[in-house]
């Protein structure tokens, strides 16, 4: 398992109460796949959205969200912890 940071945007803004929906249906969907999506960030206005997730890879990742919303990252990145 690792940790990745996927960042997606969304030309126009984003609503936070609705990227709490697609994380819900992350929850959801994420056994399925090994994956356990720990944290979200969301910048409204920009609309970015930044998601933390524990999965056995990048692809397991991405298919929970194209499964649970079809909303896709844009990008995503290996990350390790720093203090």
């Amino acid at each position: 398992m690792g940790l990745y940071m996927d960042v997606h945007t969304l030309e126009g803004g984003v609503k936070r109460e609705d990227v709490a929906e697609a994380h819900a249906a992350d929850l959801a969907t994420q056994d399925a796949h090994g994956v356990k999506y720990l944290r979200y960030w969301v910048d409204e206005a920009q609309g970015k959205i930044f998601c933390l997730v524990d999965a056995p890879d990048a692809e397991a990742a991405s298919a929970v969200h194209r499964e649970a919303h079809g909303l896709v990252a844009d990008e995503i990145y290996q990350v390790s912890e720093g203090s």
